[in-house]
Order: structure tokens, then sequence, then C-alpha cells
């Protein structure tokens, strides 16, 4: 019989890092989030925590593609801004330093007029 020991895990290199949303971030986030959802607009949402980007993304129903995505680029904080709301096209729809101005753009989206 031959035993072996187990594998050791690597401990030379840095530890890779992921990109997510502080606690400050996701409060603005889940703020609009429930806006939106209490007038009926959004019904889920995904978070997904890269090493380069941190997403969440908005879905009107569950099995489709996402309608919002608001990404946060740490990379980009020095040139356009680390924040950004991207449409369901692709379409980036505002980008920007501070993330309650960028979400601006998705509470347009929630007011209506009135008859």
């Amino acid at each position: 019989m031959n035993v072996q020991p187990p594998t050791p895990f690597p401990r030379n290199g840095p530890a890779q890092r992921q990109v997510a949303f502080n606690r400050i971030e996701l409060g603005a986030i889940m703020g609009i989030y429930g806006r939106m959802v209490a007038a009926g607009e959004w019904r889920d949402y995904g978070m997904s925590f890269l090493k380069d980007v941190a997403v969440f993304s908005v879905f009107r129903r569950t099995a489709e593609h996402p309608l919002y995505r608001i990404e946060k680029r740490p990379a980009l904080r020095l040139r356009q801004g680390q924040y950004s709301v991207i449409g369901m096209d692709g379409q980036i729809l505002k980008r920007g330093q501070d993330l309650k101005t960028v979400l601006r753009v998705l509470e347009r989206k929630l007011i209506r007029a009135v008859d």
C-alpha cells in the first residue's frame, strides 16, 4: 500500500482578490431596487463578484436576460469612473465616480406622468 501525504495549499504569491460592493454601496442599490419592486417593475436580482468587476443584475423575471447591470470596476476609477449602469442591449446609460448620481438614471424610469 502506498500512502501519500496531502498536498499543501500554495502559499507563494499574492492571494487573488475579488471586487465587491461595500455596505454603503449595497444600501444605495437595494434602496432603488426596493422602490422598483414596490412599483412592480423589477422582480429579481443577481450578484457576481469577480477578480476585476462586481456586478448587480436586475431582472424583470427570473429566467430572462437582465434589464440593467450595475457594475463596479475599480480599475476605471481614475478614468471614466468606477460605477456604471448598463442597459439590456449593452449600452452604458451612465458612468461616474459617485454611485448615487449614477443610479439616478434608474430613478427617472420610476417617475411617471399622472393624468
